[in-house]
């Protein structure tokens, strides 16, 4: 059942320039996919490739300037303001820095508890079982609520993150960045949390991110993006043993799979048709040749 369904998507920015007419900048160019109920969704792409404004697109954070958001098969751009603080509930966010992303001058037990309080959920009580709760579930100890971010490891920093988007119980988790500014030994036990988070609480998840080796290991499907369009789309196994696009064949001869990859834009794959449509190559697989 489609939980997430993204059609058309357009961002577009103007550029203004000094002397000159502003220049329209598609930073999203008509990007198409659904993420599943309970899926984990990979969206892939080097900086600048657009990923990071769809996801503000999906969020709320930023406003479209085409195509059509549907969440749970309701129109998010027709839903009423009642109507939107409750997909507020079901979508949350977590960014790549959890230290720019909390606030500094609040303890651990307030920046978790603060979901709840701006959605009047339950009383000052119960929100401090749950925010417990909350810690516990994100493999922390209560011990930590009266910190402050600055006391806390950046892995630290991350679980509390996660345990702040967790509180209202969403559906839908929009991971951007999550591990890439942690060491290695850190950002695998967050993909281990992640692994055993989307296992008892059914979550969907949709990750924004360059590291192929995370998108390898926790998505069932994945689409590669570049310069605002998706190029390639397929379940990840198939990405990753058949890429047919010219860029998801160059990205995957430069990864090393066995460590977070830092993308620069590569080589020729630039050189390939970018106004092609994509057409199916096998049944879910699509591309842009």
């Amino acid at each position: 059942m489609a939980l997430l369904e993204v059609d058309g998507l357009v961002k577009r920015f103007e550029r203004r320039r000094l002397f000159k007419p502003a220049a329209a900048v598609h930073a999203v160019d008509g990007i198409s996919f659904v993420v599943g109920e309970g899926e984990s969704f990979g969206l892939v792409g080097e900086s600048g490739s657009g990923k990071t404004t769809a996801a503000r697109c999906i969020l709320g954070l930023a406003t479209p300037t085409a195509g059509d958001i549907r969440f749970d098969g309701h129109p998010v751009g027709a839903m009423t303001p009642k109507e939107l603080q409750v997909l507020r509930r079901s979508v949350q966010p977590v960014f790549q820095d959890p230290y720019a992303s909390l606030n500094p001058r609040l303890p651990v037990g307030d920046t978790v508890a603060e979901p709840l309080v701006v959605h009047r959920v339950g009383n000052r009580a119960s929100r401090q079982v749950r925010v417990r709760e909350l810690l516990t579930q994100v493999g922390l100890d209560p011990s930590l609520l009266p910190r402050r971010p600055h006391e806390l490891s950046g892995g630290q920093r991350q679980r509390i993150a996660l345990a702040r988007a967790l509180a209202l119980g969403p559906r839908l988790v929009v991971l951007d960045e999550p591990v890439s500014s942690l060491d290695a030994s850190v950002g695998a036990q967050i993909v281990n949390l992640l692994m055993q988070l989307q296992r008892d609480l059914g979550l969907a998840m949709l990750f924004i991110t360059h590291d192929l080796r995370l998108v390898r290991h926790m998505t069932t499907r994945m689409a590669v993006m570049r310069a605002g369009r998706i190029v390639e789309t397929a379940t990840t196994t198939a990405l990753f043993a058949t890429p047919m696009h010219p860029y998801t064949q160059t990205l995957l001869a430069a990864a090393d799979l066995s460590r977070p990859l830092d993308l620069d834009p590569p080589g020729n794959a630039a050189s390939a048709d970018h106004d092609t449509p994509l057409r199916e190559i096998a049944a879910g697989h699509w591309a842009r040749v």
